[in-house]
């Protein structure tokens, strides 16, 4: 079994020793310019066209990430780079859901016991308390109910939040308010306090999260952008929070990356910023899951995360 690896980051020499060890029977090599020779297998982030060009009889392409948005613009640009019969799949979680659960519970009970505003009294100085939050109205409410989006709900039951979630199709999720469908995003939005964006970046999504669509949330809602920049429009997020329709945003991913000098997000006193690490790739749970998946697809199987290229996730 041939095994190809391109990560324009990431140390090849950790990834082919760690694969050789959980695939024996496996060979894994560096790809590099000029390397045609077969493949059963391709691990790819940001795969130069001629990588995977050609190859029609691959039995996997794993995007070594959550999101596969970035190889299936590629392919929309160059749809002869991969055949549409070899699957693609996706890291479903490798140890990024826990890191999404960390970075959301901490956004959302900073939020609600206030130590954003205690924050920014300690500039002025003042030294005011202030009353909190009421739990059973602090409706958290979760964009995208796949893997990542049900995993930080779980996280966030143990605090005793009003928890919901909306996703294209329905979900039963125990505990939690679920919602489907376009037709009942507004429903979704209406008394929700907080809200976190955990949705897969399609054309559907692209844009989505405008002035129209903050304005559906209460007024001096907080937001917390874990999916995608392309996702929202930063004109109308900032509209939102001058306004005060948002009364503070953390935002994790922007439009362009990484966010330029001078823009207005840096210096907002109700943005928190982080440079897109929410979650990142954990090699060794990575291959956890790709060493699994390749055996089922040997034995004939169809493991998770495979992606359907027209959903686009």
């Amino acid at each position: 079994m041939e095994i190809i690896w391109f990560h324009p980051s990431q140390d090849a020499t950790l990834w082919i020793k760690g694969l050789q060890q959980r695939l024996p029977q496996a060979r894994v090599r560096r790809w590099q310019p000029g390397d045609s020779a077969p493949a059963d297998y391709a691990l790819v982030r940001s795969p130069p066209i001629d990588m995977l060009s050609g190859r029609e009889n691959l039995r996997g392409v794993f995007a070594l990430g959550a999101g596969v948005d970035e190889i299936l613009a590629q392919l929309k640009r160059h749809p002869d780079m991969l055949s549409d019969a070899v699957p693609l799949f996706r890291l479903e979680d490798t140890g990024m859901a826990r890191q999404m659960q960390e970075y959301a519970t901490h956004r959302v009970l900073d939020w609600f016991r206030r130590f954003d505003d205690y924050r920014l009294q300690q500039q002025q100085p003042c030294w005011q308390p202030l009353t909190g939050y009421k739990r059973e109205t602090f409706t958290v409410g979760i964009l995208g109910a796949g893997v990542l989006g049900q995993r930080v709900a779980e996280s966030l039951k143990y605090w005793g939040f009003p928890l919901r979630v909306w996703s294209r199709s329905p979900k039963q999720l125990e505990g939690i308010t679920s919602f489907a469908g376009r037709e009942s995003l507004n429903d979704f939005l209406h008394g929700t306090q907080v809200l976190i964006n955990l949705l897969p970046s399609t054309a559907e999504t692209h844009n989505l999260i405008n002035r129209d669509f903050l304005q559906q949330l209460p007024q001096g809602a907080f937001f917390l952008n874990l999916a995608r920049g392309a996702q929202v429009v930063e004109d109308d997020l900032l509209a939102a929070l001058n306004s005060g329709q948002l009364k503070a945003a953390a935002l994790d991913v922007f439009q362009v990356e990484p966010l330029p000098e001078g823009h207005p997000l840096w210096s907002h006193p109700r943005v928190t910023i982080t440079p897109h690490n929410a979650a990142v790739t954990l090699p060794e749970e990575a291959m956890d899951y790709i060493a699994h998946a390749i055996t089922q697809r040997e034995a004939g199987e169809m493991p998770r995360g495979c992606v359907d290229r027209q959903r686009g996730y």
